[in-house]
């Protein structure tokens, strides 16, 4: 049973049906209006809502700083104008707009701890990547031509690679739910960060594969709790106009983990049999610095809020913001959300709560955009080359040397190319990226398949096929790279960000859990040409998947997505189908510039707290 203890307000500042009847129904919202919780609500009502949350919550001593915060969330353009302000107030305010990027420590310490989390993520990953070349070769699991026994062996290879996200789909990912009930954020990634430094000493010392194999299931133990709560984490803690730059930078230093973990796998390449344990165990190394700093950090406010605890909130969002109205604001703002989101939602169990990702329509309709972009970041291949592109290299006609050489630029390009995401993220949308990226690395993994058909005498080769691979990992990164755990992280209200985490991280894993249980039987039976072609159709699939069925969130605030999540599925694609695509033929590929596109979503004449953060006035 859970432990939300979201308080109404009582009976002085309650809000009226007759008061609110314009409210929008979260569960469906068919006009699709984006509405701030506080519009329509007149000063005084809103003055002595303020005053009963203060007094329930024992924090009257900060009651001038909430209804200053309160007035200021209810029509965030027009602070200029409030007399209840002073200027060294006003001033502060401004700086979200013009000096965005300028935050408290304690905002960029939690920052830096989340991509050292991701960071290991990225590492763990990679380190089985150099191992494959040699650990079969100890265990007497080799697949080499003429090898009775070889089919049999590539499973057993398969299924060691795939360990980890075998563990985390099935059950690492959804302990993260009770885990952050319990345990709260931080205590969430502690217990993940111990599985994941112990686990990976353990694959370095393991003597036979049923062992190695036993150790990666433990790994997933704390992948899968990790890749839940570090995004979520990190969302709740940022304001919005800056949440996609920071948030993204998961993927960003997960792709920095990856790169660490083919910077490992060739530097230890020459040091005999023990290789592969050291490839393996080094992993552990970012590990212990997110164990021992995570306590460092502010516990996010929305998660202390969902239990009730109103006043550690406010210590954290004072940590985590410029100034004590900002606090207060955000503190106020996301407390009237979460009274609506519980009146509708009231997500009071855990099986209640995975059930109703899939019978409550506004969560449905996030469950299924989640799941939509996480299979596609396994459907676009980007996994074949970090689980196995040193085999792949191998296959081509590489030396062992430049095998992990041609990884390392690998994972070199798949981190230069992930820091334009900071930026167009927030600019260009999470949409726009994938709508972009997946038709080209559809071809480039084609045209790297295609290369394999050079005849191996001809000095080209080789270098088109890392040439091929190095482009379309350039592609991935600043799209499909950030995108699925950006997006999923902000789509789900607070009383089902857990569980919808949960489930869309547990899709991504099972997925790269199928593709690295089959790829190496799927490159012996298919061929390489064969399989980077498989990918490359798949990639084109995963684009009208993206085109049909996934809402744009840039710089909505986390609360107000819940409204752009209640339009019905079959309006979004019959708009994506009968309004879009017409106009994107006629302006871009006829170059109609007299065409106008009919927007999908009406935005009311009220200014949200969102419009505001991302700089309108």
């Amino acid at each position: 049973m859970s432990t939300e203890k979201i308080p109404q307000d009582t009976e002085k500042g309650s809000i009226s049906i007759e008061e609110r009847q314009e409210r929008i129904d979260l569960v469906n919202n068919v006009n699709a209006k984006i509405q701030n919780p506080l519009h329509g609500i007149s000063r005084n009502k809103l003055m002595a809502q303020v005053e009963a949350f203060a007094r329930e919550q024992d924090m009257e001593d900060i009651l001038p700083l909430l209804q200053k915060g309160a007035l200021v969330a209810q029509n965030p353009a027009k602070f200029e104008f409030m007399e209840e302000l002073d200027e060294e107030e006003k001033e502060v305010l401004r700086r979200e707009t013009t000096h965005k990027w300028s935050q408290p420590r304690a905002l960029y310490f939690t920052v830096i701890l989340c991509s050292l989390a991701a960071a290991v993520q990225g590492w763990d990953q990679t380190g089985s990547n150099g191992a494959n070349l040699s650990f079969p070769a100890e265990f007497n699991i080799t697949s080499n031509p003429g090898d009775p026994n070889a089919s049999r062996n590539e499973w057993i290879v398969g299924l060691i690679n795939s360990g980890p996200y075998i563990a985390s789909c099935l059950m690492g990912c959804w302990l993260a739910d009770p885990l952050n009930n319990l345990l709260g954020r931080r205590g969430t990634i502690f217990f993940a960060g111990i599985f994941c430094t112990f686990s990976v000493i353990g694959s370095g010392c393991a003597q036979t594969w049923p062992q190695l194999f036993i150790c990666r299931l433990l790994l997933g133990l704390g992948m899968g709790p990790k890749a839940v709560t570090v995004p979520v984490y990190a969302a709740e803690n940022t304001p919005a106009s800056i949440r996609g730059g920071l948030v993204m930078s998961w993927q960003l230093w997960t792709a920095f983990g990856i790169f660490l973990g083919f910077s490992a796998n060739l530097a230890l390449y020459q040091v005999g049999s023990i290789a592969w344990r050291l490839q393996l165990g080094s992993a552990f190394l970012p590990a212990v610095p997110l164990v021992i700093g995570i306590y460092f950090c502010p516990e996010s406010p929305r998660w202390l809020m969902k239990k009730g605890r109103y006043q550690d909130a406010y210590k954290s969002f004072k940590r985590l913001r410029n100034s004590e109205l900002q606090a207060a604001r955000d503190l106020y703002y996301v407390h009237r959300q979460l009274m609506e989101e519980f009146a509708v939602l009231k997500g009071s169990t855990y099986v209640s709560r995975f059930i109703e990702l899939f019978t409550v329509p506004r969560i449905r309709r996030a469950t299924l955009a989640s799941w939509v972009v996480m299979i596609a970041q396994q459907m676009c291949g980007i996994n074949i080359i970090a689980f196995y592109s040193s085999t792949i290299f191998s296959v081509a006609g590489y030396s062992v040397k430049s095998a992990l050489l041609a990884s390392f630029g690998f994972g070199l390009v798949n981190w230069l190319f992930a820091f334009p995401a900071v930026w167009t993220i927030d600019t260009f949308g999470r949409r726009n990226l994938l709508l972009f990226t997946f038709p080209n690395m559809a071809w480039t993994l084609l045209a790297a398949g295609f290369c394999f058909l050079i005849p191996t005498s001809n000095s080209a080769r080789v270098p088109l096929i890392a040439f091929f691979v190095f482009l379309f990992g350039a592609f991935y990164s600043p799209g499909e790279g950030p995108v699925p755990f950006t997006y999923s992280a902000e789509v789900f209200p607070l009383t089902h960000r857990e569980m919808g985490m949960s489930w869309a991280v547990s899709t991504c894993l099972f997925w790269a859990a199928v593709l690295s249980l089959t790829f190496p039987r799927l490159l012996s039976a298919f061929g390489s040409v064969g399989a980077f072609g498989f990918y490359a159709g798949l990639n084109v699939v995963a684009f009208a998947m993206i085109f049909f069925l996934l809402p744009e969130t840039k710089q909505r605030t986390l609360e107000e997505l819940d409204y752009i999540f209640a339009v019905p599925t079959s309006k979004h694609i019959a708009y994506q189908g009968k309004t879009f695509l017409p106009y994107f033929i006629k302006r871009w590929v006829l170059f109609r510039k007299d065409t106008k596109l009919e927007p999908l979503y009406n935005f009311e004449e009220v200014e949200s707290v969102t419009v505001f953060e991302k700089g309108a006035h």
